[in-house]
């Protein structure tokens, strides 16, 4: 079972970390309105991208929970291992540029989460 839960309700993404990922990633919930995500992808080398400044969160060698800060940009994590990784790409308005997330199913979600974008 993935760290994340991801839904699409009321023309907005949800990611709800599960369990002690709330804990470690000092989040239980993001929503974000499909017209501010622009789109995802499946990234399992995603480690090649260092998740950077950690504030606040855990960063451990197979597990990266919390806020994070590379080159001027915030991003959010929640990762155990990376085989299942996924990348959300956010507008600027919203107070993330990216969600990189390790969920059941990756492709099934991207397709999910792309689909409800252009429906939107």
């Amino acid at each position: 079972m993935s760290g994340n839960r991801l839904t699409i309700a009321d023309d907005q993404l949800v990611v709800e970390p599960r369990g002690l990922d709330r804990l470690w990633s000092f989040t239980r919930r993001i929503e974000i309105p499909l017209t501010q995500v622009r789109g995802a992808f499946f990234d399992p080398t995603v480690i090649d991208d260092p998740p950077g400044i950690r504030f606040p969160g855990l960063h451990l060698p197979r597990k990266v929970a919390g806020t994070f800060y590379t080159n001027g940009k915030r991003q959010f994590w929640n990762t155990v291992g990376l085989e299942k990784a996924i990348v959300v790409e956010l507008d600027a308005a919203q107070r993330f540029d990216r969600l990189v997330l390790t969920v059941d199913n990756p492709l099934g979600q991207v397709d999910m989460i792309n689909a409800a974008c252009r429906s939107s």
